[in-house]
Parts: C-alpha cells; sequence; structure tokens
C-alpha cells in the first residue's frame, strides 16, 4: 500500500509540473503551481521532513501562490487579454 501511495504521489507530482510549464493560460499555471507545492508537501511529509514540508506548504504553496496570484490580478488589469487566447 505504501509503494503504491509513493508511486501516485511521484506520478502526480510529475503531471502536476509538465501540465504546469506546459499550459498557456496564465492564471491556470498559477493554480497548477500551488497544487504542485501542495503535492511536494505530502511528499516531505512521506520522507519524514516535516520541517522541510511546513516550510514548503507556507513558502512555497501559501505565500508565493498568493504573491503569483495577486501579480496575475494586477496584470489581468492592466492587459484584459491574459488568457492565452490570441484572439
Amino acid at each position: 500500500m505504501n509503494l503504491a501511495f509513493d508511486l501516485l504521489l511521484a506520478a502526480a507530482l510529475l503531471w502536476s509540473a509538465w501540465r504546469t510549464l506546459a499550459t498557456p493560460q496564465i492564471g491556470r499555471a498559477v493554480i497548477l503551481f500551488i497544487v504542485f507545492g501542495l503535492l511536494l508537501t505530502l511528499a516531505w511529509a512521506r520522507l519524514d521532513a516535516p520541517d522541510i514540508a511546513l516550510a514548503e506548504a507556507a513558502i512555497g504553496a501559501g505565500l508565493t501562490g498568493a504573491l503569483l496570484l495577486d501579480a496575475v490580478a494586477a496584470l489581468r488589469a492592466r492587459r484584459p487579454n491574459m488568457d492565452g487566447d490570441e484572439t
């Protein structure tokens, strides 16, 4: 059971990292970045590193995610067509 969960977690980390880099929509990329950070937090917890897991959750997913969401909102206020659709 533990090996299956670890393999699923590793696959989810790789998938979310790839999707974060490959998506053309900036808002979706930020959300996927936050998801990646939360999955990475879980991976650190599985590796018995609670201090790194808490730092990743607070800084990596929480603070950085909030700053990126704020930056996307500011960019959308300046330029309304920021979703990757070139129309």
